[in-house]
């Protein structure tokens, strides 16, 4: 099991086991000699039994994880909904903060770092709206960075509703 240290807004571990499943399933980055994780994927690989979180030497349960994670990311619930769901169709999914967007999503079988992600994802409850100007913004992120535009909606049961948008040539 993953032993993670909670400092901040930061999740990481230094562990053996963290670097191995980084390896074998691109959970987190390997940065500076630790494997630092998105807030959302830490959640997830408690949830999965994968990994313990420690503030100092106290274990936060996952209850309290995800209390101290909404604070810092009201999403975080509909977040976790899209994770799970397409971690556990063998998606890989990384943030995308840099591009503008909540994650990038790599195609079955690719990886990051051998091959560029297929979608840019943005999250959703099924109540949420939208307007035209923000949906053109987003898809516009999508096409400037060679991306399909990946949008989840996330309905009152957690269940997850995917639109794909593209740019076709007439």
């Amino acid at each position: 099991m993953i032993q993670a240290k909670f400092s901040g807004t930061k999740i990481y571990s230094t562990s053996e086991e963290a670097f191995s499943l980084c390896e074998k399933s691109s959970f987190g980055e390997n940065k500076n000699n630790k494997i630092e994780y998105a807030l959302v994927e830490a959640l997830f690989l408690v949830q999965e039994g994968k990994m313990q979180i420690f503030s100092g030497k106290k274990q936060i349960n996952e209850e309290l994880l995800i209390k101290k994670l909404k604070k810092i990311d009201k999403k975080t619930e509909t977040k976790l909904s899209v994770f799970s769901d397409l971690r556990k169709k063998g998606y890989i999914i990384k943030t995308a903060l840099k591009f503008g967007a909540e994650f990038r999503v790599y195609d079955k079988g690719t990886r990051p770092g051998n091959a560029h992600a297929k979608w840019i994802l943005y999250t959703a409850k099924e109540h949420d709206s939208i307007n035209w100007h923000e949906f053109a913004a987003k898809n516009r992120i999508a096409h400037s960075t060679n991306k399909n535009l990946l949008i989840a909606i996330v309905d009152e049961e957690s269940d997850v509703s995917y639109y794909e948008v593209s740019w076709q040539k007439p």
